[in-house]
């Protein structure tokens, strides 16, 4: 009995491991090439037959292997086509004029080739995988301009976006678009960097001094933002993240001591931080990502949207402190004082979590 129990869980055993998953199988690519030219956009998309045969809910794989049943088939994979193909021309949804279908038996590849007539686009942005209902899904792109291979990218359920800057002027005007409102976009949602900006700003002071503060502030940041962002110096975020909260209790006390000694330093804290915040703005550049024949522009862009978020700031507080300055003296002391206390403490407690409660 004990050996034909043995036998059987060894039968068993044999037959699940020889049973491939229906969730998944051996070969989740998916191709898809892209032709830029002056005529518009024209690609392919190739899917293999189990993915195909998934999402369609009710073919076989092997039936899509036959001729006859893709010519009878051939309007329904155009819609499964177009429901997964997620591209932006210029921030326009394209819509593909399917025009082929062709059947790459050996390796078990469904192509449809399409066009989509119209000028050359500036930015064009690609989403996937294709098929993400297998995690092990992916998505080979490869972008062609005028007939040179100028992109290859890989999608997947970590990577889910890749965006192509076409070169001329088309696609600098579409670099500038999106990296100047990235750079304003990053200003707006960090609060470290606007603490800081605010910090610079509680003592107050003429415009020419204020100019000086956030001029020093940006000659910093702008040097390490290039650095970073061209790999040329790339200290990692572990570092940077708790200097930039020191960065912020810094400039907190010396607002308080600045209100009693009558000396200034807000201009030389200011220009010695901006290195370290500069490379803060790298770590988020960098993952938005760098076009590699637009690197110039790009990096430039982001810079002017950084410096325009800076520039609405203090044009919402300075004009605020000095009314409240001139207006009410003491009330305006005590917003410094206790202003400065909250910096402080936001300062010291981002360090403390940066230190020790960051992986």
């Amino acid at each position: 009995m004990k050996r034909r129990l043995a036998a059987l869980l060894a039968a068993g055993a044999a037959l699940l491991a020889g049973t491939p998953r229906a969730s998944a199988h051996q070969q989740p690519y998916s191709y898809l090439d892209l032709r830029l030219g002056d005529g518009g956009l024209e690609g392919t998309v190739a899917a293999h037959v189990v993915d195909l045969a998934h999402e369609a809910g009710g073919w076989a794989p092997d039936s899509l292997l036959d001729s006859g049943f893709l010519d009878a088939h051939r309007a329904d994979l155009q819609r499964l086509f177009e429901a997964r193909l997620d591209l932006d021309a210029d921030g326009r949804r394209v819509r593909p004029q399917w025009t082929e279908v062709t059947l790459l038996r050996e390796r078990r590849l469904v192509q449809l080739a399409w066009r989509a007539p119209g000028t050359l686009p500036g930015a064009l942005r690609v989403r996937g995988p294709l098929f993400p209902y297998d995690p092990a899904h992916e998505t080979y792109v490869n972008v062609y301009e005028r007939g040179a291979l100028r992109l290859q990218d890989l999608l997947d359920h970590e990577r889910r976006a890749t965006t192509f800057y076409s070169g001329g002027r088309q696609g600098t005007l579409a670099v500038v678009r999106e990296f100047v409102a990235q750079g304003i976009h990053h200003i707006f949602i960090g609060p470290d960097h606007i603490l800081f900006i605010v910090g610079l700003l509680l003592l107050g002071g003429s415009l020419g001094r204020l100019l000086k503060i956030v001029t020093g502030f940006t000659i910093a940041h702008t040097v390490t933002l290039a650095l970073a962002a061209l790999q040329i110096v790339n200290p990692p975020a572990r570092l940077v993240e708790p200097v930039i909260a020191i960065s912020i209790v810094c400039i907190g006390v010396e607002t308080l001591l600045a209100m009693d000694r009558g000396r200034d330093w807000r201009a030389r804290i200011a220009f010695a931080f901006g290195f370290v915040h500069g490379f803060g703005f790298a770590s988020v550049l960098r993952e938005f990502g760098l076009p590699p024949a637009a690197i110039g522009w790009s990096l430039a862009s982001f810079n002017v949207g950084v410096e325009i978020g800076q520039a609405c700031i203090v044009l919402a507080v300075a004009p605020l402190l000095l009314l409240l300055r001139m207006r009410t003296p003491a009330a305006a002391r005590g917003v410094t004082a206790w202003g400065s206390a909250c910096i402080i403490a936001a300062g010291a407690y981002w360090f403390v979590q940066r230190v020790f409660f960051t992986a």
